[in-house]
């Protein structure tokens, strides 16, 4: 495994993030493809087998039922210093007023009950998962300082919104003398390079750590096009994110990893981690497969002409994520 600091702080992460949406008790939440406890435990201990340090969860994830199961497997085969835990707050966690975003009421609630589920004291990033439009940004930064001076966060983090939006909220948090984002957790993969406009350009000024998620594009990047998947025929969220002006890139891949002997994934990722505002993209994983991909694609080096060609049949895309 490679080490690296998540953007200008001095945290040592893993060159790859475990991303936790897949663990979670299907019959919580909308995600029927989620794998239950048992299922989950055996990934979730080859991941710090391999070296990964780094684990992404968020409150909403199978309605809690993610942060319950990483947090109990990570108590048991962790060490908890080594770690870096990450969860997020913004969607709706319980029905009536209070129960989602971003408002003072809503962050310290959240975090209290996270930090329960997790079974920890505190998380290492607590990001907020999307911008709020109905919360007042000073409202918001405060109330995630107040969380970082009591001791429930060491940092925060923050995921897909408009690079303006990100923008506004670092200058308030300086102004104001608040703890300022460190990372961002945004779409980014080889369907979907919006992120390299904007975005990523006000990341590298600022020395915010990149941590995409969806770096293998919901897995159409690991397969033929046309490949129907139990996730893909239920992923409603998935299914607003890619269209057939995609197949090309698709093809593509599947061109340099048949050239080059090694499973889509591989390349994906690769491509992904050889951009140097990315700290480390977020894997999902639900076979022991997706766990050795993502970690023989660290030592994937794609050339020049292989790069052209994953690039070359890329169509601009209108944002989507957020």
């Amino acid at each position: 495994m490679r080490y690296t600091k998540l953007g200008r702080t001095g945290l040592d992460v893993s060159a790859l993030v475990l991303g936790c949406m897949s663990f979670g008790d299907p019959q919580r939440g909308n995600h029927a493809w989620t794998l239950d406890e048992e299922a989950s435990r055996p990934l979730i201990r080859q991941a710090l087998d391999a070296g990964i340090t780094f684990f992404d969860t968020a409150n909403v994830y199978s309605a809690g039922s993610s942060e319950e199961i990483v947090g109990r497997a990570l108590k048991e085969h962790g060490r908890r210093d080594e770690l870096v835990i990450a969860t997020k707050v913004h969607g709706r966690m319980h029905d009536g007023p209070n129960g989602a975003g971003l408002s003072r009421k809503a962050i310290l609630s959240a975090i209290d009950a996270s930090l329960t589920r997790l079974g920890t004291d505190y998380v290492d990033l607590y990001q907020i998962h999307r911008w709020d439009p109905h919360t007042p940004i000073e409202e918001t930064l405060e109330a995630l300082h107040d969380v970082v001076r009591a001791g429930k966060a060491r940092y925060l983090g923050a995921s897909s919104m408009w690079a303006w939006q990100f923008s506004k909220a670092q200058h308030t948090a300086r102004a104001h003398g608040w703890t300022p984002f460190v990372s961002m957790q945004d779409h980014y993969n080889l369907l979907n390079r919006e992120e390299e406009r904007e975005m990523f350009p006000v990341c590298a000024d600022e020395g915010v750590g990149v941590i995409p998620w969806s770096p293998l594009a919901r897995g159409l990047l690991t397969r033929e096009w046309g490949t129907r998947t139990s996730r893909s025929e239920t992923d409603e969220f998935g299914k607003t994110l890619y269209g057939d002006d995609d197949r090309a890139v698709v093809d593509a891949v599947g061109q340099v990893a048949e050239a080059r002997g090694v499973p889509r994934a591989q390349v994906a990722l690769a491509w992904v981690m050889r951009n140097p505002v990315v700290t480390g993209p977020i894997i999902g994983a639900t076979r022991p497969g997706h766990l050795e991909d993502a970690v023989a694609a660290l030592d994937l080096v794609l050339d020049d002409a292989e790069v052209a060609r994953l690039k070359g049949g890329y169509l601009p895309h209108a944002p989507a994520g957020f």
